[in-house]
């Protein structure tokens, strides 16, 4: 093993030292994922939606019920389970504000927004590592799966949770492809296994589908589990019993190699960073190569760069329009689908607090504005949460047709953190409701924050939360003209909503003014990067050509010289990673997954 960490540590560094100066920017990033995969092991559970995951989760810790289950429902934000010496339950809102919470059901189901639920608990496994139930991810909810990929970021290693009811679904196999480009080593769950008498076939269907499309895999194994048979054994009543269902569930052997993953945390978080260099040590020596044919001035490379030139440029001279006007029309609905969601909870706010003035007595009617209050930050909650799910949803829309979003991704969140902001707009704005005018206040304390938003595994969309609250004057006119009169209270709760209603309509605006600006820079700036690059590939030709033969081979060889170092690192990852999957435990009972 220690071989393995010094093979590992010395490839991460080779690589490193390679993309510093091959590629600045990639070195950067390369040597922050580094610093920041130095944390405590993380397992993180994925798999589309009712495959069993939060009963998994339940049995791999021993508490049933912990995870909230129901298959009426999924899982809305992703579930952080870390050790403690008792329960407890955080739970962050859009824009980072952090709140203790007593119960996970409806946090976790989405009837309250939440980004990410922290779960203390004194469970034995969470002594080695810590767990992460991320939503559903695949089928038709894009937005689970760009959650669950951003808490991919976090995994030291993946359980993909998949049942025994049908093989893998082409979402599912696209989704691993996906989040395997982040994360090194991978573990699959066979779930249900008790509810499915052919669950050995599913087994074998799963490992040849991975091995026509996603050949990496189709060696990793594969632990068939019962959580009911698990939890049935967590409460049956005399040893024997319990030990007999527990090896019928399988669930120990799963838990053994989770244990033992944590155990080499060290070794998985560098094979990690190689993983994420790959595709970077690709791209150089793909360019190179690129070089190398150009150096030679070949008539047939230099029609067929030429050829690609003349097409791209065309496509925008005939497609940009249609792009255009499909953002446009992608931006129109999503504003009114937006607007429509604001109108209608206001409208039940109002509804519901219209009753509560006419029943409240003393007290009950006096606390009325800080009811209200609260109120109206759950709907900027809400609204914010509603922002980033829109955006990912038109980003995805629009992008998707044209080009892959990781070659705009750092272009459009130039665009949006560097462009001037609208007036008013920014991460710390606040609109204070007065029922006598609105205030666009700036103020630190007064946000809701920023939040980041991933789209397609690549692209990052910073969103700034909306915070919304009554203003001190609300509060004044309130309780002088207000509160011993019902008449005038119905007023003022008019009054408010209207302006709430009329502030955020004017916001949601201006915040789909911005996503259609950034994604139309984003769009020209990736047809204009393709097209430089083509350009500098068609002056090397052209300059090769211009040259004589001593001259074509000494540019020639530089080339050679620069694909050959990028070879070079990308063959020591590849002998590093494949030397690395020794790190994933094998089942206890190899025959009976089969």
């Amino acid at each position: 093993m220690r071989d393995l960490t010094t093979l590992l540590d010395t490839a991460v560094r080779d690589t490193l030292s390679y993309l510093r100066t091959a590629d600045p920017d990639a070195a950067a990033d390369l040597a922050d994922l580094r610093r920041a995969h130095l944390t405590r092991p993380g397992v993180v559970i994925v798999g589309e939606t009712k495959r069993g995951k939060s009963s998994l989760v339940n049995a791999l810790l021993g508490v049933p019920g912990l995870s909230p289950v129901d298959a009426a429902v999924t899982t809305a934000a992703y579930l952080s389970f870390v050790p403690g010496t008792e329960f407890a339950a955080r739970a962050w809102l859009p824009g980072g504000e952090e709140i203790e919470i007593d119960s996970l059901d409806e946090w976790a189901r989405g009837k309250q927004r939440a980004r990410r639920i922290e779960v203390t608990h004194p469970a034995p496994m969470l002594q080695y590592l810590t767990l992460l139930d991320t939503p559903g991810a695949g089928g038709l909810d894009p937005v689970h799966a760009t959650i669950a990929l951003d808490a991919v970021r976090r995994a030291t290693a993946l359980l993909f949770v998949a049942d025994a009811s049908a093989p893998l679904s082409q979402p599912e196999l696209d989704f691993l492809a996906a989040a395997t480009e982040r994360v090194d080593a991978v573990v699959f769950a066979l779930t249900k296994i008790d509810a499915f008498g052919q669950w050995r076939t599913i087994a074998e269907d799963n490992r040849s589908l991975l091995q026509a499309h996603a050949p990496r895999f189709a060696a990793a194994p594969w632990f068939p589990v019962s959580a009911r048979m698990a939890e049935l054994a967590l409460t049956a009543g005399d040893a024997a019993t319990r030990d007999a269902l527990a090896v019928e569930s399988r669930v120990p052997a799963l838990q053994h190699a989770l244990v033992e993953l944590a155990g080499r945390g060290h070794q998985l978080r560098l094979a990690n960073v190689l993983r994420a260099a790959h595709r970077d040590l690709t791209r150089l020596r793909d360019a190179a190569e690129e070089r190398v044919t150009a150096a030679s001035a070949d008539a047939a490379a230099q029609a067929a760069t030429r050829a690609e030139r003349a097409a791209l440029a065309a496509r925008k001279r005939t497609e940009s329009r249609q792009w255009t006007l499909k953002l446009n029309a992608e931006i129109q609905h999503a504003r009114v689908a937006v607007v429509g969601q604001l109108r209608t909870r206001l409208t039940e706010v109002q509804h519901d607090y219209a009753r509560r003035i006419d029943s409240a007595r003393g007290e009950a009617l006096a606390a009325l504005p800080d009811d209200l209050d609260t109120q109206l930050q759950a709907v900027a909650a809400q609204l914010s949460a509603r922002l980033e799910d829109t955006y990912r949803e038109v980003a995805e829309k629009v992008l998707a047709d044209a080009f892959d979003p990781a070659r705009v991704s750092a272009t459009l969140r130039h665009h949006l953190i560097a462009g001037p902001p609208r007036d008013g707009s920014g991460e710390n704005l606040l609109i204070a409701l007065s029922a006598g005018g609105v205030a666009l206040i700036a103020g630190r304390g007064a946000a809701l924050g920023a939040a980041a938003l991933g789209v397609s595994g690549g692209l990052l969309l910073p969103v700034a939360g909306i915070g919304l609250g009554l203003a001190a004057g609300g509060y004044v006119i309130y309780r002088r003209r207000v509160h011993t009169d019902r008449r005038h209270a119905h007023t003022w709760l008019r009054d408010v909503l209207a302006e709430a209603r009329a502030a955020l309509t004017d916001e949601i605006s201006g915040r789909f003014t911005d996503l259609q600006y950034a994604l139309s820079v984003a769009l020209d700036e990736a047809i204009e990067r393709r097209l430089r690059e083509l350009d500098t590939l068609i002056a090397e030709i052209d300059a090769a050509a211009a040259e004589d033969a001593a001259g074509r081979a000494k540019r020639r060889a530089a080339a050679v010289a620069d694909r050959d170092a990028a070879a070079s690192r990308l063959r020591q990852a590849d002998e590093a990673l494949l030397r690395a999957r020794s790190l994933t435990p094998t089942p206890l009972d190899e025959e009976g997954s089969r």
